[in-house]
């Protein structure tokens, strides 16, 4: 039986824009009210997971979010046709208007936490998806995060879905943004790495003091059991409070993991010798590598800037490990010249892939937030809907369908025009066609 880590990116929806939404994403609040291109995002980000899919790595997509969230806005009081909707929201609420027309279901990272077969007692991949509770434009997100998921996983014998987490943040959950898995290889029983900013319940644990800690322990924890895992399985890390607060707000910007490596930054995280210790003594097989990035040669500032840590490692057909990286670790010199180091090193990362999604990075997400990783074995992932797997034909018909749905340019304000629901839908409903994913827009219900 072969086994594999799939891949599963966010297709850039129709409202790809940068509204500055996210508090304590450097990014993302940098580029507030910039112009956007949903065209041109949707297309970075198809190109990308196609030359993953062209490396020999199992690639899929996942569906965007409907938007503008005219339920939502319905939801909290807005009322009458669609435009009328859409048109009192943004004379009297516009913040409230922002955050229903989000494009942030672009960053998969954020989707699910996921665990594969190899590690759970009832044998199969079990799917969290994140509740997002700190982030209202976020928090709207998982109903329908659930509904795609279990559309493109799809077969109850191999694949077991549970509901988001409870919506408060005692159990604020980010997904798989906050979780990583080492282990010898894909099929094999691996170690869970769970990263928390704080303890919720615990009111004298440290915390940051300027930016949210995003994700609780007491999430993981929960995560941990909904999956079915052990005790000797799961690990849980607090990440740094200090990091966070210099604009860190997910562990897959300061540290990422693939099989047997661990890559992260010095600062990282809290008692870091004690818990690589742990994972060490609970992890079974063959050598771990712990790659230690210093702050003298990349600093925190360089690292967020140019997203060192949110890229992604992936181990190659042949067996080297690859780390696809944006450009913008090219244009950083420190960063540039420690990745440059770092292939020369020896084992187990051999080469860098560079790839343009400046479109996500200047909303504050990489190329590691765009994907889902599933790892799972060749008859679960035969068990995929297979319309959402990347192929040559998958991604020219992804492309002609951002050409004729998709606007070039994107202003803040264009998020008032009544048209942008139409075209929204139009192209929805046809995706779920192309995808055969069924109704799993509230506007097909």
């Amino acid at each position: 039986m072969k086994h594999y880590e799939a891949n599963f990116d966010g297709l850039v929806g129709p409202t790809h824009n940068y509204a500055g939404l996210s508090y304590g994403n450097v990014a993302s609040l940098n580029n507030a009210a910039a112009i956007s291109s949903p065209k041109a995002a949707a297309k970075q980000g198809l190109k990308k997971a196609k030359a993953l899919a062209d490396l020999g790595l199992a690639q899929g997509m996942l569906a965007p979010q409907e938007r503008p969230d005219l339920h939502t806005l319905r939801r909290i009081g807005f009322s009458g046709t669609d435009a009328e909707v859409l048109n009192k929201a943004a004379k009297h609420a516009p913040a409230l208007l922002r955050a229903c027309c989000s494009a942030s279901s672009m960053w998969t990272a954020n989707a699910a936490t996921v665990s594969p077969s190899a590690d759970t007692h009832d044998g199969k991949i079990h799917f969290t998806p994140a509740n997002l509770v700190d982030k209202l434009h976020r928090s709207i997100e998982p109903v329908t995060t659930g509904n795609i998921l279990a559309a493109t996983f799809n077969n109850a014998r191999h694949f077991h879905h549970h509901q988001h987490l409870p919506e408060h943040v005692s159990f604020g959950d980010e997904g798989a943004a906050n979780h990583t898995r080492l282990c010898n290889e894909y099929g094999h029983a691996g170690i869970e790495l769970f990263v928390y900013g704080q303890e919720a319940t615990n009111p004298s644990a440290p915390k940051p003091k300027k930016y949210p800690a995003r994700q609780t322990l007491e999430a993981s924890q929960a995560i941990a059991r909904l999956h079915q895992l052990d005790d000797e399985s799961s690990v849980f890390i607090q990440q740094n409070p200090d990091v966070i607060d210099q604009g860190v707000f997910h562990n897959d910007v300061i540290a990422v993991g693939n099989q047997n490596v661990l890559f992260y930054h010095e600062q990282a995280f809290v008692d870091t010798q004690k818990k690589l210790a742990e994972i060490q003594g609970k992890f079974n097989g063959n050598e771990l590598h712990f790659i230690e990035v210093p702050t003298a040669k990349v600093g925190i500032q360089d690292a967020v800037k140019s997203y060192l840590f949110n890229t992604q490692i992936v181990t190659l057909p042949n067996g080297e490990m690859a780390i696809i990286a944006p450009t913008n670790c090219q244009e950083n010199e420190a960063v540039y010249a420690y990745l440059n180091e770092l292939v020369t090193m020896g084992p187990p990362i051999k080469q860098v892939h560079y790839f343009d999604v400046k479109q996500s990075m200047q909303n504050g997400g990489g190329p590691a937030c765009l994907r889902l990783r599933v790892a799972m074995n060749d008859t679960e992932l035969a068990a995929v809907n297979p319309n959402t797997l990347m192929n040559d034909e998958l991604f020219n018909r992804l492309n002609l369908w951002v050409d004729k749905h998709y606007r070039d340019e994107l202003a803040i304000e264009d998020l008032a025009d009544p048209q942008l629901i139409i075209e929204s839908r139009t192209a929805l409903d046809e995706l779920t066609q192309i995808m055969k994913l069924g109704s799993v827009y509230q506007f097909q219900k």
